[in-house]
């Protein structure tokens, strides 16, 4: 494993799936069954370790693991007050969530002052209360945080939130977003010489994998006067491209667009004499 590169990501749970996607759209191949801690790819030198996400940090500081991807928030609470060799690299757009605080239904309360707090990410609210200057006391409880105002451990909690479906199962209400986490590619900054070039080889491809996401391919036919109000309209295009049709007076434009087209855009460029528009998906961008 020495000269393999080796990229940690979740081995269970809401990341595992969408990492296990994103390697293999950039060209990792591997096969993968639940019970396994490792796998290697039978077409690059690169070996996947599936483990806890709070080891991830961790594996990554220490060079065990030289490439995961890990929650951001995770990442944060595992690397607070302590010096780590980690580098963060992409943000990768999926496993979006927060980090909230939140009380029950029935309570008022307003602020967290002398307020008894339970959370699974004590290093990240203990931070939160010094930047603010907040004097409160923190409960560090992995698992069923929820329950804790119930049972009189706490005044407060603070928990991942998604859609917040689980706060109203539980009949709280959140009040104030502490963190915005999504999932994100973190490198060991001592990578050997050896591993480097692998390791930017996987970084590129991902990239290009996430840059894809929301992109997408314009082609549309436009009256030759109208090229420039058109251009203006396309989200996120650089540079279209102008290609004369068979009537002078008309050209074809194609640009890959960046960021999303909605129908509104789509209707403004017909507004502006636009015609045959057709938005097609766009695998991998490779810049």
């Amino acid at each position: 494993m020495k000269n393999r590169l080796t990229i940690a990501i979740q081995k269970n749970g809401r990341l595992s799936e969408q990492s296990i996607d994103l390697l293999k759209k950039s060209g990792i191949n591997f096969s993968y069954k639940g019970d396994k801690l490792l796998a290697k790819s039978n077409n690059l030198p690169i070996d996947i370790l599936f483990v806890r996400s709070d080891d991830i940090p961790s594996l990554v500081s220490n060079g065990d693991a030289d490439l995961a991807i890990v929650g951001e928030n995770i990442l944060i609470e595992k690397t607070l007050f302590k010096r780590t060799y980690i580098e963060k690299m992409l943000n990768l757009g999926f496993s979006k969530c927060r980090l909230s605080f939140a009380v029950p239904q029935n309570s008022n309360i307003k602020n967290f002052k002398n307020k008894k707090i339970a959370t699974s990410y004590p290093n990240t609210v203990k931070k939160y209360l010094k930047d603010n200057k907040i004097n409160a006391s923190v409960t560090n409880i992995h698992g069923s945080v929820e329950l804790t105002p119930y049972i009189g451990m706490s005044d407060v909690i603070c928990d991942l939130v998604s859609s917040g479906a689980t706060l109203e199962a539980n009949n709280l209400k959140e009040i104030e977003i502490i963190l915005q986490s999504q999932a994100v590619l973190i490198k060991n900054k001592n990578i050997s010489a050896k591993k480097l070039s692998i390791a930017t080889k996987v970084i590129n491809r991902m990239e290009g994998v996430i840059n894809a996401i929301e992109s997408k391919y314009v082609m549309l036919n436009s009256d030759a006067s109208k090229v420039q109000e058109i251009c203006k309209l396309l989200p996120g295009s650089e540079s279209p491209t102008i290609i004369p049709l068979e009537n002078k007076n008309k050209v074809a434009i194609h640009a890959l667009c960046q960021e999303p087209i909605f129908w509104e855009t789509m209707e403004k460029l017909k507004e502006k004499g636009a015609s045959s528009i057709l938005i097609m998906p766009v695998e991998k961008i490779l810049n």
